[in-house]
């Protein structure tokens, strides 16, 4: 027996060399101490890591990128943290256009390597989140109204399950496992060690902008974004940012799939609003494209923490809205990367069932996200608080949260990420996970 529960792959104990480089995440404030680390470089390494932890009583976490945006979620006190990152192997199949992807990628290499053989992969809006949790969450991003989530492209994957067995999941076999994966979110069913997507034709070139406004026009913009975006067409996908109203300003990242001719045409009712401050629009190569929008993270590990939150905009904001934004932006610290951000919905995200994935929140206008930042920890709680008012406040406005932006102050969950698919969620965790080995404090319990 003793053999099948020894760890394998590259190991990390508590006191070994390189645990506190293993301990960073994208959040500074890392306040776990996880008893070892397994980088696995195989599959088998994860499914003995599974048995070792069932073995020995311990917790476990699965990671990928180092994103989490709330640390607990992909690391526990005295528990095992299985990184797959080290997994990185990309498999292209251009006749079939699909693609496997070891789930330890992060989505700029994924972008990259697909983009120079002529094809798109969907990406959100860094390129250093790890692909095997944006995919599992839904993955949203620029290019969603033309190519749907991340996961709606997902058709095949590998998972280990709590027993450390290795299970294929497609539309033919387990697809109810499929189905889950598709937007029920990270560490709720096992550890995803591949994913098979399919895969679009890239366009030769595509046309990128960039457009600033000053931060006091931030409402007249927001008002004009939030009736024109909706509108505008499928291949053209735009994410806005408003930052602090100290130092910050108005800004609007996006593609379009097309000429700089008609990519103008769309812009203009944008355009027109307010006085912009700068303007890049240009038609580039799409892999060119892909790398001004996925400009690199500076480091992994940023010198802020933040508290996020997030929801769904069925309709464009009344002015009770902007009210409790600008309260937000006016008390968030300045010189962080705190703000709102707003990304367009539609398309093809709006053309699957709400009840067809796990994913439930197709029917909306926008997506809304915002973040209070700090660097010192003893802001913490009140940048926490300013993150969560906001949320009450904004409640009448929004519908549902995004399970890749988690907010641990949002009481029963579960209804609130997934609407009403949470109970068919909790059938499948019951059937592939019914001791609930794979728990955080926001996972889906087993029916």
């Amino acid at each position: 027996m003793q053999s099948t529960t020894k760890l394998t792959g590259r190991v990390i104990f508590k006191g070994n060399p390189g645990y506190e480089a293993a301990r960073k995440n994208w959040d500074p404030h890392t306040d776990r101490f996880p008893k070892v680390f397994v980088f696995a470089q195989r599959t088998i390494d994860v499914a003995n890591a599974i048995r070792w932890a069932r073995k020995n009583n311990v917790p476990i976490r699965a990671r990928s990128g180092r994103h989490a945006l709330e640390t607990n979620l992909s690391q526990v006190n005295g528990g095992i943290v299985i990184d797959v990152s080290d997994m990185k192997k990309i498999r292209l199949n251009k006749k079939s256009r699909t693609v496997v992807v070891e789930s330890g990628n992060r989505v700029g290499r994924v972008v990259d390597k697909l983009a120079r053989q002529g094809f798109i992969a969907p990406f959100g809006d860094s390129p250093s989140v790890g692909i095997g949790g944006i995919t599992l969450g839904g993955g949203i991003g620029p290019i969603q109204r033309t190519t749907g989530l991340i996961s709606d492209n997902l058709i095949g994957l590998e998972m280990v399950d709590a027993k450390g067995r290795v299970i294929q999941a497609s539309k033919k076999r387990n697809s109810d496992l499929l189905w889950a994966s598709r937007g029920g979110g990270g560490g709720n069913f096992g550890v995803y060690t591949k994913y098979k997507f399919k895969v679009l034709r890239a366009p030769a070139k595509a046309t990128v902008f960039s457009i600033s406004w000053p931060w006091e026009q931030f409402e007249k913009v927001v008002r004009k974004w939030q009736v024109w975006a909706p509108n505008a067409s499928t291949k053209l996908g735009s994410e806005l940012s408003v930052g602090p109203k100290k130092g910050g300003n108005v800004s609007m990242i996006g593609l379009y799939l097309g000429s700089k001719t008609e990519a103008l045409r769309q812009l203009e009712p944008i355009l027109s609003v307010g006085t912009p401050t700068q303007k890049t629009i240009r038609l580039l190569p799409y892999l060119k494209a892909t790398q001004f929008l996925l400009a690199p993270d500076p480091i992994l590990t940023q010198k802020f923490s933040n508290q996020f939150s997030s929801g769904f905009g069925k309709r464009p904001f009344p002015d009770k809205a902007y009210k409790v934004m600008r309260q937000f932006l006016e008390k968030a610290e300045g010189g962080t990367p705190a703000g709102f951000f707003f990304l367009n919905w539609g398309g093809a995200i709006s053309r699957i069932a709400p009840r067809a994935t796990a994913f439930y929140w197709r029917k909306a206008q926008f997506y809304v996200e915002w973040n209070s930042s700090w660097v010192k920890p003893s802001h913490a709680a009140k940048n926490i608080a300013l993150a969560r008012n906001t949320r009450k406040k904004l409640q009448p406005y929004i519908v549902g949260s995004y399970i890749n932006v988690p907010d641990q102050g949002i009481k029963c969950s579960g209804p609130v990420y997934y609407g009403k698919n949470f109970p068919r969620l909790r059938r499948v965790k019951a059937k592939y996970d019914p001791t609930n080995v794979f728990n955080n404090p926001q996972s889906i319990p087993p029916a």
